[in-house]
């Protein structure tokens, strides 16, 4: 499928810079650009490429200023990055998509499906289980039984939700992530460890994105919730009775300790760790292998573990860098004062 530069421009109120009939039909970084391809601008890094790139057409942000000789079409727009990946849910949704149940599907009699699904060979939905409309379930995924999940949501495969668990509509979920394991809860006796059931339940509200291999655990009562518009990374772990905010985004390898409420609007980088029974507060980013003790106010930018805030941990690691350096001196002003204290 083709489109040319006009026909993008008109999709994303962009502004036409060159051959308005330009054509592409492909999606290239503008370092890899090839004829027919539309890449985009939008970190002044890259800036040096938009003069040597052979992509057809390139979305550049509105304040870009041309200074030299630019053979590719360029579309001017408020923001190339939102632009780029409003084009890209528009291609993706062109695509033709698989509908029908397979007849190697097992699907419990009592489970409800919606109009218009996708259930690929080797899923199995259990009893009680409620699917809403225009979900696509990719092959070998597991829904047990009592489940419900909500409209237009996404299952890639191997995905498995444990029983009762509920997830919202237009939600993603990639390969291998587990909804409703077992939360870690064990009572410590003389003779060794005795699991406490896990008798809750997961909540993911709508609109919400996991990643390949995350697991969000059940709770120990009542439910472990991952409100509207969250979106976790691969590999990222989601202990019992967790709370996490609209809007929250984790990078792979996160982990949230139990009975930990997250606030909204958060942002934590990989590997990142937040302690179990604190509170984070809204708006708060927790850099990358950044280890949280205790409850944290809102707005907070943090870094290191323990945590601390960006500035100080920007000061403390210069002087980290010094500490040979200031070591050797060390040692050498005490050699002068036992000099001095010896005469």
């Amino acid at each position: 499928m083709k489109f040319t530069a006009k026909q993008i421009a008109s999709f994303i109120n962009g502004e036409v810079v060159g051959d308005e009939n330009a054509e592409v039909y492909t999606f290239a970084k503008i370092e890899e650009g090839t004829p027919g391809a539309l890449s985009f601008l939008a970190n002044p890094k890259y800036t040096d490429y938009i003069y040597s790139t052979r992509s057809s057409v390139v979305l550049v942000n509105r304040d870009f200023e041309q200074k030299g000789e630019i053979a590719a079409t360029l579309i001017k727009v408020d923001n190339a990055y939102q632009s780029l990946a409003t084009l890209m849910m528009m291609y993706e949704s062109s695509k033709p998509k698989k509908q029908g149940i397979s007849s190697l599907a097992s699907i419990a009699k009592s489970a409800k499906i919606g109009d218009n699904c996708y259930i690929a060979p080797f899923v199995v939905i259990g009893e009680d289980c409620e699917i809403g409309d225009n979900c696509y379930i990719h092959d070998g995924v597991s829904i047990g039984d009592g489940a419900k999940i909500g409209n237009n949501t996404l299952l890639y495969a191997h995905v498995t939700v444990y029983h009762d668990c509920r997830i919202g509509n237009n939600c993603i979920l990639h390969s291998g992530c587990v909804i409703g394991a077992d939360g870690f809860g064990f009572a410590p006796t003389t003779d060794g460890y005795n699991k406490i059931p896990q008798t809750g339940i997961v909540v993911i509200e709508d609109n919400v994105e996991v990643g390949a291999n995350t697991c969000i655990d059940r709770a120990t009562m009542g439910a472990t919730t991952i409100h509207s518009g969250v979106k976790l990374d691969n590999l990222v772990q989601i202990a019992h009775n967790d709370e996490v905010g609209s809007h929250t985004a984790m990078a792979a390898q996160v982990g949230i300790a139990g009975s930990t409420k997250i606030g909204e609007w958060c942002i934590f980088g990989g590997q990142a760790g937040v302690s179990g029974h604190s509170t984070i507060g809204d708006r708060t980013t927790v850099g990358p292998q950044c280890g949280t003790l205790g409850s944290l106010k809102s707005g907070l930018t943090l870094l290191g573990s323990p945590a601390m805030d960006a500035k100080d941990f920007i000061r403390v690691s210069a002087y980290l860098k010094r500490l040979p350096e200031l070591d050797k001196k060390i040692k050498e002003l005490t050699k002068e004062l036992d000099a001095l204290k010896n005469k």
